[in-house]
């Protein structure tokens, strides 16, 4: 059974009037940021090959601590995948120029 209620002189569904709600309250959900430790968690990597990564621009932080703790987006997730694949075929180097190369392709187009 669908509740109807009346709004401005017509019968309108409950159910509607909920999606019309919906619709105008828009709420900016925050990006989930991970620490070293999370995605050491849930990756192959250690820590210390994440700060590696890190430092040499392999893989970026997002965000820091107020402790000074790197944070990273999930996005972090894939580009490790990347690197895990080519790494069977690239060294470090070779990713991090071919990963640069990709940087500014993007930004000319």
């Amino acid at each position: 059974m669908v509740k109807r209620v009346l709004a401005q002189g017509r019968t309108i569904r409950v159910r509607d009037i909920a999606m019309r709600i919906r619709q105008e309250v828009k709420f900016k959900v925050p990006a989930k940021l991970y620490r070293i430790g999370e995605i050491v968690q849930h990756t192959p990597f250690t820590r210390q090959t994440i700060h590696n990564y890190t430092t040499m621009g392999l893989i970026r932080e997002s965000d820091w601590t107020e402790g000074g703790h790197r944070l990273y987006d999930e996005s972090v997730f894939e580009r490790l995948w990347r690197i895990q694949e080519l790494r069977k075929t690239k060294t470090l180097s070779e990713i991090r120029d071919l990963f640069e190369q990709e940087v500014l392709s993007e930004t000319m187009s």
